[in-house]
């Protein structure tokens, strides 16, 4: 069994990304590639990673199942420069992890064992859909974290809007035009906690496609071209 990266930043800049929302994750190994799907403590987000074989310049899986602390995965994958190749094997209960560079560097990492079930992609049916540039929704998460612990995603009239408000300021950041793709129309609060986490995702990807409905769990998509990471949320609802 043996993985190897000539761009180890792919991996790396996912492993950072998946960490801001679960500490200890079950990577499996299939025949299309490298795949995490894990929820976080709370029960309120989850996230889906995969990294697809030909990412890899060789793939040799098997089918496996690598449970690990990824904080300490982040540390090792952080340590390979720009231009290194990273191998990772798994030898006798670890990932023997090297690092081909100037000089060749071996970290082992144990495996562990991670509590719960496997956890399977929900079947959702949105009714707003809108794909975007993920830098303008960056800004606009990070205006509505200023003023606010929550914000609200509105479609309506192919205009999207995100708006977040406090108990005496508010934001709200309104996208329109061709260089948008909407489709329907809803309303829904989230948490601005969990999408300040989501947002990390844009060094990844240019684009990212939210899916939301009436008061529904919301998806983000991050699709790179070698990878790609999403996100589910649940709604806020909040009784009058």
């Amino acid at each position: 069994m043996i993985l190897k990266l000539d761009d180890p930043k792919l991996m790396s800049d996912a492993v950072a990304v998946v960490s801001e929302i679960v500490t200890e994750v079950r990577i499996k190994l299939l025949a299309e590639g490298m795949s995490i799907v894990a929820v976080d403590p709370a029960n309120v987000a989850m996230v889906i990673f995969k990294l697809p074989k030909e990412s890899f310049v060789e793939y040799v899986a098997g089918n496996s199942v690598w449970g690990v602390n990824l904080a300490d995965l982040k540390k090792i994958l952080k340590r390979a420069g720009a231009v290194a190749s990273v191998v990772i094997e798994e030898e006798e209960g670890k990932l023997k992890i090297s690092i081909f560079d100037k000089v060749k560097r071996t970290f082992r990492l144990s495996l562990i064992e991670v509590s719960g079930d496997d956890k399977d992609i929900p079947a959702l049916n949105f009714g707003a859909r809108v794909e975007m540039d993920s830098e303008g929704f960056s800004k606009a998460i990070e205006d509505a974290n200023v003023v606010a612990d929550s914000c609200s995603f509105v479609l309506r009239d192919k205009v999207f809007s995100v708006e977040g408000s406090g108990n005496l300021n508010s934001a709200k950041a309104e996208f329109s035009g061709e260089h948008l793709e909407m489709f329907g129309g809803g309303k829904s609060k989230y948490s601005l906690e969990y999408l300040m986490k989501f947002i990390k995702a844009s060094k990844i990807s240019g684009n990212v496609v939210v899916n939301f409905s009436d008061d529904y769990p919301l998806k983000l998509d991050f699709p790179g071209e070698r990878m790609g990471i999403g996100f589910v949320l649940a709604p806020r609802v909040e009784n009058d």
